[in-house]
Order: C-alpha cells, then structure tokens, then sequence
C-alpha cells in the first residue's frame, strides 16, 4: 500500500494529520507501512494530484475522503465528521479508510 500526505507549506495541520495517520495505521496492523509527506506548491501540481486541500490523505493514489465537486487548490481542508467540521477526517474514518485499502 502506497500512502502519502499532500500538504501546503507551513500547513497548521501537517503534524496532527501525520501523527492521526501514524495512530491509525498501527491500530489496524498496518504498523511496518510506510509513508511520504509531500508539499503541494502550485496551482498544477494541485490539479495534477487531485489535492482538494491541506492534508489530504492519498492512499494507492485515491483520496478516500473526496468529496464530489470540490476542486482542486491551494488551501486548507476541512473535513465532515461524526463531530461537525474539522482539519482532519475522524480516526475511525481513517482506520477504515485503511482497512479498505489494504484489501485493495
């Protein structure tokens, strides 16, 4: 499983979305995988990568928490969750977000 988080610079949420990331994928047995951070400079790597917003979370090079119709651009995301609007998608979101993609 290929992992990476797409940030821009100076992102207030790089470090939880890192760590949120870290937690998940230990809590679903996935602790020897890996993953990049990559910052997101422009307008066309934006389009190119398919980044809605800082962080987001690419797992095999899909973003499993797209939302249809946002597109792509420099600037912070916000997340739906179970708890109202947030920087990062909930944890358990995550952890199955995982849990799909290792199966993949």
């Amino acid at each position: 499983m290929e992992i990476e988080v797409l940030v821009v610079p100076d992102c207030p949420n790089e470090q939880p979305a890192v760590e949120q990331l870290r937690q998940a994928l230990d809590d679903t047995g996935l602790r020897e995988t890996v993953f990049t951070t990559r910052v997101i400079t422009d307008q066309a790597e934006a389009e190119r990568s398919g980044f809605t917003g800082s962080p987001t979370i690419l797992i095999d090079g899909r973003d499993p928490f797209a939302e249809p119709g946002h597109a792509p651009g420099l600037a912070c995301r916000v997340y739906q969750t179970p708890d109202g609007l947030a920087g990062l998608p909930a944890l358990e979101e995550l952890r199955q977000a995982l849990r799909t993609g290792s199966r993949s």
